[in-house]
């Protein structure tokens, strides 16, 4: 796509102009039946119904019986982990040490890394997905391998060193100094490097120690504008190891506060089986937390309360994530789908629009990018999903029975997998296209 050429995307579109979890969700989103999202420079310069628009000189791309949508955004995934999705039998703890442990030993080859690299962002952008916030390992190669991949594609992505200093093989282990210096380094290079953002990563708090964790706060605390992920009350055998390793500390969340580990761009993994008091901390500091059903689900660690973490009186940021390789699908549509039992096993019920907006605006302002994507609208970065809504043989079939646009998103993330992408867009350019021999051939750009 050529800079200063007009390009028009025309479909329906979706975006969302506030939070339906805080709303009425009917008045939550806006919908064009026929809408023309125009794109220059990478950026959406307007968003209007077809009829409205005026398309002298400009080209036309016509997605018939497709939705536009914000890119989804996955808040929590380990790109080391693609190569042990579906992996079988174990509780978290046990699950680490015999697959992922293993696995990620291997990334200390940067051209390991770099052929994981490269398909794990095919592969999101195969689903839809353009922004996620990523956990490499312990090896400074394995960023630099995610960062020069996601330049080559311009994705906006989060991402950083995983940091361990105990508790793990030794081949996996640095130290509260190393950790520091290393990622110090890799965050000098990438953060603000193009789309790029780095992270600081401390794994989680079992595998990492007291030194390491405040080394981790202090570098966060250095660099404003970062990010800083982990793991959070994800299952009740890991919250007791914490009491054990942590004697002296409140609780899980606890932990990280003391380390200067909470605050605005902290992104907390799962978090499971919080308390009040947690979800009270989570708002007051600004902290953002990843729900991650399907992971949950087959690793049998349990439900998540979104719409406790959500309560109006006290919010919490959440977004959504899939959390390969626990999680068996770099799909959002499947993770919402996921999302939706848990929530039914919880007792309540998200509707298609809670869902959509948690894979879009929702995971904006969990990033704390609610400025730059997230939304379908004039001033965005224009990284878009084209989402068809006859993909399959039994969702086109389904379509024709249902009653209204919000019953079609629902069986789009009841039914729906990448089958359902028909294109994605990021910062304006084609970068994946379904229907292509080879649907990557638009992404040469810094190829």
């Amino acid at each position: 796509m050529a800079h200063n050429r007009l390009t028009a995307l025309r479909a329906m579109v979706l975006t969302f102009k506030h939070d339906p979890f805080h709303t009425d969700p009917a008045e939550s989103y806006t919908f064009y039946p026929d809408g023309l999202v125009v794109i220059q420079d990478g950026k959406i310069r307007s968003v209007s119904a077809y009829s409205c628009a005026a398309v002298v000189d400009i080209e036309v791309i016509e997605y018939p019986n497709c939705v536009i949508t914000a890119g989804f955004i996955d808040c929590h995934v380990h790109y080391p982990q693609t190569q042990m999705i579906g992996a079988f039998g174990e509780h978290l703890l046990e699950w680490l040490n015999q697959y992922t442990f293993i696995a990620e030993q291997q990334f200390s080859d940067k051209n390991h890394a770099k052929n994981v690299a490269a398909l794990f962002l095919r592969e999101l952008l195969r689903a839809g997905t353009t922004t996620a916030a990523v956990y490499c390992t312990v090896h400074p190669q394995s960023v630099e391998a995610f960062f020069e991949e996601s330049t080559r594609f311009n994705t906006r992505m989060i991402a950083g060193k995983v940091l361990m200093d105990r508790n793990a093989p030794e081949a996996l282990l640095d130290s509260a100094q190393t950790g520091y210096q290393e990622s110090q380094r890799l965050l000098q290079k990438w953060h603000g490097n193009g789309r790029q953002l780095y992270c600081i990563t401390p794994r989680f708090a079992p595998t990492s120690s007291e030194e390491q964790l405040a080394a981790a706060g202090r570098l966060w605390q250095e660099n404003p504008g970062t990010y800083m992920q982990t793991h959070l009350c994800e299952t009740t055998d890991e919250i007791a190891w914490v009491k054990q390793l942590f004697p002296s500390k409140k609780n899980y969340l606890d932990v990280y506060a003391h380390a200067g580990l909470t605050g605005p761009r902290a992104i907390f993994g799962h978090a499971v089986h919080m308390t009040e008091e947690d979800f009270c901390q989570c708002h007051q500091t600004g902290s953002a937390l990843a729900h991650c059903p399907t992971s949950n689900l087959f690793l049998g660690s349990g439900l998540f309360q979104l719409f406790t973490a959500k309560k109006s009186s006290r919010p919490v940021r959440t977004g959504l994530g899939t959390d390969l390789g626990a999680g068996t699908s770099f799909s959002q549509l499947q993770t919402l789908s996921d999302a939706y039992k848990v929530s039914a096993l919880n007792g309540t019920q998200l509707t298609a629009l809670h869902a959509f907006y948690m894979a879009t605006a929702g995971g904006a302002q969990a990033l704390y990018l609610e400025d730059k994507i997230g939304k379908v609208a004039a001033g965005y970065e224009a990284d878009l999903v084209v989402l068809d809504l006859a993909s399959s043989p039994l969702i086109d079939f389904r379509m024709k029975y249902t009653h209204d646009f919000v019953e079609k998103l629902f069986v789009l993330m009841t039914l729906g997998d990448d089958r359902c992408v028909r294109a994605t867009y990021v910062a304006g350019e084609r970068v994946y296209d379904r229907s292509r021999n080879d649907p990557f051939s638009y992404a040469t750009k810094n190829q």
